[in-house]
């Protein structure tokens, strides 16, 4: 049964809000966890060497790859009962992860939970999307942003500690109850799905070319010789675009990429996603190496940047979808300027305090990305609309790696004069001037349709 917009008991305890929550803690959970612990794991299971690093990249790579499919099968078929296949299935796979006897099963494992993951993300934010007013869904939303935050922020340090004190497998095992307890909740929520797509077939064209054009687009971000990669993203891209040019139902409508807001937020939100993947694997890195802390120390002191950051989603809530492109270009604005300042400022202290103010403004940005362009999209769509913007976002964590695993090769090493000399994160300039130039193109695009808007306007009223 789908719920109607002002007649839903949702609130801060909503069903669909405890699946939603739960089910993105599991994902971005597991997304981040295990990358401490890959030396322990690479040196513990049998099998080529050369396949550990697709133990991350293959969850990656299935999770951002399918979620444009996975978020129209949530309008088609239901965001409730595709939300609880995701976490069923992302269960199995976190127990196949656990039980994994070679490092080529475990990469296998881990496709199977980037695809329970990939269900998981579109459908349960098109699932709480609907479950009642915009307002309430919105706040809702961010407060469960906020819970999958602190799974982003404390994942590293619960991977490396559990990896250390207990087991690599342990990671997987605690996800597994989780994506029970999604599945659970799920089935208490109420069924939503686009009512006009009734009957419609599934585009089948459109998924096959358009996960195989973004299959391509994350092979070729990986690589810097990922030059074919590229070029076959843009060819198969254009297959996919001409299918849905002919599709009566396509997997993606074009005309959302004519939505001024919607495109601004996603983009700027990638921006954003790329910053804070590399600000989470670098600060960590540069207090241990650069400054000579002790992990446990370390982890400690990341907490207020890891805290300032999860709060982002229930702030990013409460903005108005009015506001939403003008607060994302001040927080990208604030984000610049911060991870700008991380490279120049002495000592730990001043690098915690602005990598908190970073954190902050970046939490903001992404909770944005999603709360935002859900307020901009037609509800019945909701589904298509995240998953777009889910996969984009989790394109671009492949480009903030990239930015940490750079930091890591050119940071600071650890000598008595590292607090002296600076210690700050130069590897961050880059992405800090990614933010600047994202929060500058924010602004001119908003600026742009703010006045085609008002020139239409006048030339309707005959001024």
């Amino acid at each position: 049964m789908s719920v109607a917009a002002g007649n839903v008991p949702s609130g801060p305890g909503s069903w669909a809000q405890r699946a939603w929550g739960v089910g993105a803690f599991c994902v971005q959970l597991d997304s981040f966890a295990l990358n401490p612990a890959l030396p322990v794991v690479r040196a513990e299971l049998p099998g080529n060497a050369a396949a550990a690093p697709w133990v991350v990249s293959g969850y990656l790579l299935a999770a951002g790859a399918l979620m444009p499919l996975a978020g129209r099968l949530a309008d088609l078929y239901g965001r409730r009962r595709v939300l609880a296949l995701g976490a069923a299935l992302f269960g199995v796979g976190s127990a196949l992860c656990g039980l994994a006897p070679s490092l080529s099963f475990l990469v296998a494992a881990r496709v199977v939970q980037g695809a329970g993951g990939a269900l998981i993300m579109p459908a349960g934010l098109a699932l709480l999307t609907n479950a009642g007013p915009p307002e309430r869904a919105q706040r809702a939303t961010g407060r469960a942003l906020g819970l999958a935050g602190l799974a982003t922020v404390c994942g590293p340090f619960l991977g490396g500690t559990l990896a250390q004190s207990a087991s690599w497998r342990a990671v997987f095992w605690l996800t597994v109850p989780l994506a029970g307890v999604t599945v659970w909740c799920a089935r208490q929520a109420d069924e939503s799905r686009d009512a006009a797509a009734a009957g419609q077939p599934l585009d089948v064209t459109g998924a096959v070319t358009g996960t195989g054009a973004l299959v391509c687009l994350a092979r070729g971000l990986e690589h810097a010789a990922g030059v074919g990669w590229l070029v076959g993203a843009v060819l198969v891209g254009g297959l996919f675009v001409r299918a849905e040019r002919r599709a009566p139902a396509p997997l993606v409508d074009l005309a959302l990429f004519r939505n001024l807001p919607y495109v601004t937020l996603t983009a700027a939100g990638a921006v954003a996603n790329a910053a804070t993947v590399a600000l989470l694997y670098v600060l960590p890195w540069t207090l241990q190496q650069g400054h000579g802390w002790p992990v446990l120390a370390a982890g400690a002191a990341f907490l207020a940047p890891a805290m300032a950051l999860a709060v982002g989603g229930p702030v990013a809530g409460r903005v108005r979808s009015g506001a939403a492109v003008a607060v994302m270009a001040v927080c990208l604005a604030v984000a610049g300027g911060a991870l700008w300042a991380t490279g120049v400022v002495a000592g730990a202290p001043g690098l915690l305090v602005t990598s908190t103010g970073a954190a902050a403004a970046l939490g903001v940005a992404g909770g944005l990305a999603l709360t935002g362009t859900q307020a901009v999209v037609r509800r019945e769509r909701a589904g298509e609309a995240s998953g777009l913007t889910k996969s984009v976002l989790t394109m671009t964590a492949g480009l903030g790696l990239g930015f940490a695993l750079t930091g890591a090769g050119a940071g600071p090493a650890p000598s008595a004069t590292a607090g002296a000399s600076g210690g700050g994160l130069p590897s961050l300039v880059v992405p800090a001037v990614g933010c600047v130039v994202g929060a500058g193109l924010t602004v001119m695009v908003a600026g742009w349709g703010w006045f085609r808007r008002r020139r239409r306007r006048r030339c309707g009223g005959g001024g």
